[in-house]
């Protein structure tokens, strides 16, 4: 064996050890001390070695704990939703008419990325207040302020599209970039309308891209704390904001645990959901006006 082989050989279990051993370190060993911590008990901020299920139990039996959950997967669903929704007009516009400023066009929606998590959402609170900026101009004008957006699960959602919007364009943009535009002329040729080539021919093969952007945008919602905290207020708690309170003031690890625990699950249930509605045979990418 020549050592040029030997090299080529060890090469690739070298390469696929590196990324497992981050893995492990980073999440499968995070994730497993989370789930056994789960089965322990918090007593006086102290943690007990006491194996039970009863964090389970009290999520399963408290009623306040659904109703986080339920009101968060709603929150997420209709926050993806309408990201998608908006990302998807962006995207095409983008494709279709940015030419050779397409990438200039993408990156400028990674400019909110620049500045932290808090002060984009401190920002929001600056437009949507009392006093915010949007109010201040309806004033101005001489009409009545809006008063039912602020402290509101309405303004959650608004905070929350607006976290995670740039994530979605983002993966709608690449999917259509890889999209061969020929197809719609094709369809075009043989009598189909714009509308319509668009919904059996431009949709269904981004579909698996439109998807990804959703679970991308979906999954981080279910957890999420800074925006339904400054902008929902008390009444609209997320199942994020009650786990993060059982780390914090309550001290609750235990039962803190049991919920990322829960959480985790219901992200891996959502995700294979997602991935039952792709059909991977009709969405092969093969390059947005190439030829």
């Amino acid at each position: 064996m020549t050592r040029r082989n030997f090299a080529s050989r060890a090469a690739g279990p070298l390469l696929l050890g590196v990324p497992t051993l981050f893995l492990l370190a980073l999440f499968v060993v995070p994730l497993a001390s989370m789930v056994v911590l789960s089965f322990w008990r918090t007593e006086n901020y102290h943690i007990v070695q006491d194996w039970n299920v009863g964090n389970y139990v009290t999520l399963a039996t408290g009623g306040a704990y659904v109703t986080f959950l339920i009101r968060s997967l709603v929150m997420a669903t209709v926050v993806s939703v309408v990201s998608v929704a908006v990302a998807w007009p962006v995207s095409y516009a983008i494709i279709l008419y940015g030419g050779r400023y397409r990438l200039l066009f993408t990156l400028a929606f990674a400019v909110p990325f620049l500045t932290g998590e808090v002060l984009r959402v401190i920002a929001l609170q600056g437009l949507l207040g009392p006093l915010g900026l949007i109010n201040g101009v309806l004033m101005a004008l001489g009409a009545a302020p809006l008063r039912f957006i602020m402290y509101t699960n309405v303004a959650s959602a608004i905070g929350l599209v607006y976290l995670y919007l740039p994530i979605v364009v983002t993966v709608i943009y690449l999917s259509l970039l890889n999209f061969d535009a020929r197809l719609i002329d094709a369809a075009k040729i043989f009598g189909a309308s714009p509308l319509r080539a668009f919904f059996e021919v431009t949709w269904p093969l981004n579909l698996f891209g439109t998807l990804i952007g959703f679970a991308l945008c979906f999954i981080p919602c279910l957890s999420a704390t800074l925006a339904p905290r400054f902008l929902g207020g008390p009444n609209g708690t997320l199942y994020g904001m009650a786990m993060a309170q059982q780390f914090g003031e309550s001290g609750t690890w235990a039962l803190g645990a049991a919920m990322g625990v829960v959480l985790f699950l219901t992200s891996i249930l959502a995700v294979l959901a997602i991935g039952m509605r792709v059909n991977l045979r009709r969405t092969g990418f093969t390059g947005f006006g190439r030829g």
